[in-house]
């Protein structure tokens, strides 16, 4: 019995080689080189015609995530790693201890005068 259909499976009527004179003209590339500080290095492809200053100088390592620059001798290092800083933190920098302290008095005063208003209503209501 005969399946009737073609010798090399998966190909068509008409299909052939497939080369460069298929695929389209292969446009001008520049590789350029970018190291790390672990010895990791990426050599990304540009276009030749874009502009050398448009070709950034740091990158993102994609093995570890660090900066990589050009400079093989010379891998950026990253810069110290501030810590997240906290609300209290941020109103530290803006605020004294004086002004701290007067406006803690102030809410604390607007919420002795507040309870003391709802007690009165209360007393009122019950009256």
């Amino acid at each position: 019995m005969s399946t009737g259909g073609s010798a090399i499976r998966g190909s068509r009527i008409g299909a052939g080689p497939m080369g460069e004179q298929d695929r389209g003209y292969k446009a001008d590339r520049v590789t350029i080189s970018y190291f790390c500080n672990n010895g990791h290095v990426h050599s990304p492809s540009f276009a030749s015609t874009v502009d050398v200053a448009e070709i950034p100088e740091l990158i993102d390592c994609p093995n570890c995530g660090m900066p990589a620059g050009q400079d093989q001798a010379n891998p950026p290092v990253i810069a110290k790693h501030e810590p997240y800083k906290t609300h209290l933190a941020y109103v530290k920098e803006r605020r004294s201890q004086e002004e701290a302290d007067a406006l803690l008095e102030e809410a604390v005063t607007a919420v002795r005068e507040r309870r003391i208003r709802l007690s009165e209503a209360a007393e009122a209501n019950n009256a």
